[in-house]
């Protein structure tokens, strides 16, 4: 029989997918390639956008993993989960970087999806500028319609024939935890417990309370508003009181309830200073992808500027095992995190105890 041959730099990072993604929604018995003594570095690219093309740097990003038919083999069913925090473009993931990943998987063949959970909206939780906390099934689920409609993700989503879905409602699921650190176990979207693979699209952000929002961070908005509140206002008051870092806590027990198997940061335009919302936008002209949300986020962090311990929730990975650890331990592919590296202004980190007076505490 013949056999095609395979470049030693494909071979890496397809190996690296596949160890990475056995352990995503129900694949933990696939057995990884490499025993765990000469496992490959995770790959995470760094793509430049040039002349304004946010697609074509999407489809570069992906291709130097490996191509989205090498990342998603034997993974039928995908959601894709982009930061749609509020109703405003300026703190969300562009809708041309989701538009463009969905395309590639359905060229590969498989059924693609858009879910999220969106924070707070104008009209509904947020009301002369106060934001209320809130699990009224009417409010969340006329705030998400809203927020997909004034984003243009439902337009986009009519135009590709993918479904979107609202994370806040719907049957729910609970998936226990092992060690969890807020809770003992988490309520889920039934939807996200029947995928094969799920793909965190995230805008890069810093944040009053997590440090930066990318791609560990923004699972936050996997978190029913029907079951934890509108802004996650009760789980954070729960998590807090368990000692959470900043909102480590929340966003670790998130990642180890379901498994994000594909990684892309929207860097094209990023928020620096007291995000997520209403900060000071820089532009930097990226997109970061990677298999390994921590090893993605680890790149991603650097770009801006922070050392690995200034994160929560990444120092909580490492501190709990998780690799990889050190820069040093990623194959990066594309720009050299040197050529792209910018200090964003930091935010002014507050606790959840300070800000909740006026992120929820009054209920709709």
């Amino acid at each position: 029989m013949k056999r095609s041959k395979i470049s030693r730099r494909k071979f890496i990072c397809t190996t690296s997918t596949l160890a990475i993604g056995s352990t995503a929604f129900g694949l933990n018995n696939v057995l990884s390639l490499d025993p765990p003594a000469s496992r490959k570095k995770e790959c995470v690219t760094i793509v430049r956008i040039q002349n304004g093309n946010i697609s074509r740097a999407v489809e570069e990003a992906i291709d130097l993993l490996g191509g989205m038919n090498s990342l998603t083999r034997g993974r039928n069913k995908i959601m894709l989960k982009p930061n749609l925090v509020a109703d405003s473009p300026d703190c969300t993931t562009k809708v041309v970087v989701v538009k463009t990943l969905a395309q590639l998987m359905q060229r590969a063949g498989k059924e693609v999806m858009i879910g999220e959970g969106s924070a707070a909206a104008s009209s509904f939780n947020v009301i002369n500028n106060e934001i209320f906390r809130t699990r009224k099934k009417e409010i969340l689920d006329g705030m998400q319609q809203h927020v997909f409609d004034v984003l243009g993700y439902t337009e986009m989503a009519k135009s590709l024939k993918i479904p979107l879905v609202n994370l806040h409602s719907g049957e729910m699921v609970e998936v226990p935890l092992k060690n969890g650190f807020a809770a003992g176990s988490v309520k889920i979207h039934k939807t996200l417990t029947e995928l094969d693979l799920l793909c965190s699209v995230p805008m890069m952000k810093t944040h009053v309370l997590a440090t930066v929002t990318l791609a560990m961070k923004n699972l936050i908005g996997l978190y029913p508003g029907t079951e934890y509140y509108s802004v996650r206002s009760w789980l954070h008051d729960r998590a807090a009181e368990a000692g959470s870092p900043g909102i480590a806590y929340e966003v670790i027990d998130m990642n180890n309830a379901v498994r994000t198997g594909l990684s892309v940061i929207d860097a094209s335009i990023a928020m620096e200073g007291d995000g997520p919302t209403g900060a000071p936008l820089v532009e930097m002209g990226l997109i970061i992808a990677g298999t390994s949300p921590l090893a993605t986020d680890m790149v991603g962090a650097t770009l801006m500027g922070f050392e690995q311990n200034e994160i929560p929730a990444i120092k909580l990975a490492h501190k709990t095992g998780k690799l990889p650890v050190v820069l040093e331990d990623i194959e990066i592919r594309g720009q050299r995190i040197e050529q792209c590296k910018r200090q964003f202004v930091k935010p002014g980190l507050r606790k959840w105890t300070e800000i909740n007076k006026s992120w929820g505490v009054k209920e709709l």
